[in-house]
């Protein structure tokens, strides 16, 4: 089982959608991901061997994810309120 960013992958699903189980990576990113390592994206993701998973990893370590980005989006949340904006009191 492939684990990325504390996140387990599952193992049956495409790469291309297995990296989308990532907060922060959606489908484009994971295009990307794949393309810019040279691997294929309709390949499963227990079909990957060690040096493509460390090159994702990688790779995804690049991109703001999960604890990271969901502390930026609180961060801006909490901006907004205390600052009285339309956006921040809805």
């Amino acid at each position: 089982m492939a684990r990325i960013a504390g996140i387990d992958l599952p193992k049956n699903k495409r790469g291309v959608i297995g990296l989308t189980y990532i907060f922060g990576i959606g489908r484009s990113t994971a295009q990307k991901i794949l393309k810019d390592n040279g691997i294929d994206e309709s390949i499963k993701v227990q079909e990957w061997n060690d040096d493509q998973l460390a090159a994702i990893r990688n790779s995804v370590n690049e991109v703001k994810t999960e604890g990271q980005l969901r502390s930026e989006i609180q961060l801006n949340i909490k901006r907004l309120m205390d600052i009285g904006c339309q956006r921040g009191i809805r």
